[in-house]
């Protein structure tokens, strides 16, 4: 069947031989098959008649053509056919798909799959090579499965609330969605593995153990000591000076001395060399209040294009604090081209870059059920010998 005028043709890449079936919604599910697609596999973004998914309703519209910049994001790549999974027309057409797939992503609570008719034991019977990528706020099983999957649950569940704020105030979400698009990078990794095993399976990821994975040794420490880490504002417990000053031109700048070396130079510019308490990361730990307010004068004193080019020299760490008109202007994004331009549509570039196999960003997301006509003309295809 001959796709109509601007629709999306053959995909290209890696991934070119994978079919994916997106039932998610939202960020975390549909980032998955997202990063599936930008590397070439055939995304099919199955959406529910009339209001589609929940990123074409969020956040930021385009006042161009009225679509909001989310969708456009969380959309490219994939090509849609809305389906009302109570149907059951819609709902044979759904089976049908997934059995031409090699991969279904969704995000219901635990046992909707199973209730609409689409048990994965027997799609997986049906398709002995389905991967079925299950995206949840707490997993498939345990006694908090059948919660409803908010990213601020996770936030506020896994540690990183906690410690995340200055050391009197209150415990900090983070401003973006950040539980979302972990997740959407574990589930991808977790489904590509998957793929790789050759064995039709099931893929639990969640959005609690995910961003759990981004605490690092915290949870070692405390089981092992006893100690927690508290909340430090821009710092961290163990590197000295680690935050943000403000420069003399009222811009900011972030300083990290994470590595011992870089700690030793920065230490000499602060005029802090010769101070025998501030050697090793323990003894400015210790000192953590001098050696902040040391770092703090220190920046006051210079504008940020100064403290850059100090910290250069000294070959330590420091980057301006941007927002997103800086980042926008950083002529290293522009050498990396990290902000492509897709149907007309700023957006983020592809997460990695493969020397032999590169993704490739096709188009942004598209009107819903656009597709429809050459999704269901495939399916409805007789087998050729």
């Amino acid at each position: 069947m001959t796709a109509a005028p601007g629709a999306p043709g053959p995909a290209d890449g890696p991934l070119h031989d994978v079919r994916v079936i997106d039932l998610a919604t939202v960020v975390a599910g549909p980032g998955c098959a997202r990063y599936l697609g930008d590397f070439g596999a055939d995304v099919i973004k199955v959406e529910r008649p009339g209001s589609g998914d929940t990123t074409r309703a969020m956040g930021w519209t385009d006042p161009r053509d009225d679509v909001t910049f989310w969708w456009k994001l969380a959309g490219r790549n994939k090509r849609t056919i809305a389906l009302d999974l109570k149907d059951p027309d819609d709902l044979d057409v759904c089976r049908r798909l997934v059995a031409s797939a090699d991969v279904l992503v969704e995000n219901f609570r635990p046992g909707t799959l199973e209730r609409l008719g689409l048990a994965p034991d027997d799609l997986i019977a049906a398709n002995p090579r389905l991967v079925v990528t299950r995206v949840t706020g707490f997993g498939q099983d345990g006694p908090y499965a059948g919660r409803p999957g908010f990213a601020t649950l996770a936030e506020a569940m896994s540690g990183f609330a906690s410690i995340n704020g200055e050391p009197d105030g209150a415990p900090l979400l983070p401003p973006i969605a950040l539980t979302d698009e972990v997740t959407a990078l574990v589930a991808a990794f977790a489904t590509m593995v998957a793929l790789h095993s050759g064995v039709g399976q099931v893929v639990d990821v969640n959005l609690l153990e995910s961003l759990f994975q981004l605490m690092g040794p915290l949870m070692s420490v405390f089981q092992v000591t006893g100690e927690q880490q508290v909340r430090l504002g821009s710092g961290i417990p163990y590197s000295v000076p680690r935050g943000t000053y403000r420069c003399s031109d009222g811009e900011w700048v972030a300083i990290s001395t994470s590595a011992e070396s870089v700690a030793v130079r920065v230490m000499e510019l602060l005029g802090l060399g010769d101070d025998s308490r501030f050697a090793g990361f323990a003894g400015r730990v210790e000192h953590r209040e001098e050696i902040d307010a040391a770092m703090s004068a220190w920046c006051a004193a210079r504008p940020l294009s100064d403290v850059l080019a100090t910290f250069e020299a000294a070959h330590a760490a420091a980057a301006p604090v941007y927002d997103m008109a800086g980042l926008a202007a950083d002529p290293h994004m522009a050498a990396r081209q990290a902000i492509p331009t897709l149907d007309g549509t700023p957006m983020q570039g592809l997460v990695a870059h493969l020397s032999k196999t590169p993704g490739r960003l096709r188009f942004a997301g598209r009107p819903i059920d656009a597709d429809a006509d050459a999704i269901r003309g495939e399916i409805d295809k007789p087998a050729t010998s």
